[in-house]
């Protein structure tokens, strides 16, 4: 058995989002599945299934120069609290 995320969009609106996951012996079978379970109602016009062996997960350590950007804080007071401490090392 392999586990399948679900992601739905209806035409013309929106991206993809995310509508659940399911278990299925194989490809034809968890569209089948999906199919009944997710597009009965007309929830979406158009279905990807994602084999979870096949998502790609980061590192943290990949991920973790992103999470010192301070200049992105809309705050200012982490950029303020940089630039005075290279200021302060200089002096």
């Amino acid at each position: 058995m392999a586990i399948y995320e679900v992601f739905l969009k209806k035409d013309g609106r929106d991206e993809y989002r995310h509508a659940g996951a399911l278990d299925a012996a194989n490809d034809e079978l968890a569209l089948v599945m999906a199919r009944e379970s997710y597009i009965r109602r007309a929830e979406g016009d158009r279905l990807w299934l994602v084999n979870r062996e096949h998502v790609l997960v980061a590192d943290p350590d990949f991920i973790a120069p992103n999470a010192d950007k301070p200049h992105r804080h809309h705050d200012g007071a982490a950029v303020a609290a940089r630039r005075k401490a290279a200021r302060e090392a200089t002096e």
